[in-house]
């Protein structure tokens, strides 16, 4: 039944909504925090924002968007255990 379908979509698009708007967010708060050198406080926002664009990439199935956020972390997180 097509009602049934947009029960099940409609709240999966909400959650993609908010972690998608909510990870830019927190993604534009650490480019502040850079600008401003609040370190370490830029790190763990970006942190925030390439896990929150992670899930989003897993929500929607787009591998090259979890490829790049999964590198990235993997970099934030290198650089965090070598400094």
């Amino acid at each position: 039944m097509p009602s049934d379908t947009l029960s099940v979509a409609l709240p999966r698009e909400r959650l993609v909504f908010a972690v998608k708007w909510g990870a830019s967010a927190v993604q534009i708060m650490g480019y502040t925090a850079t600008g401003f050198g609040w370190t370490p406080w830029n790190i763990y926002l970006f942190l925030v924002g390439v896990v929150g664009w992670f899930a989003v990439g897993a929500l929607w199935n787009d591998k090259a968007l979890m490829l790049v956020h999964l590198v990235a972390l993997a970099a934030m997180i290198a650089g965090m255990a070598s400094g």
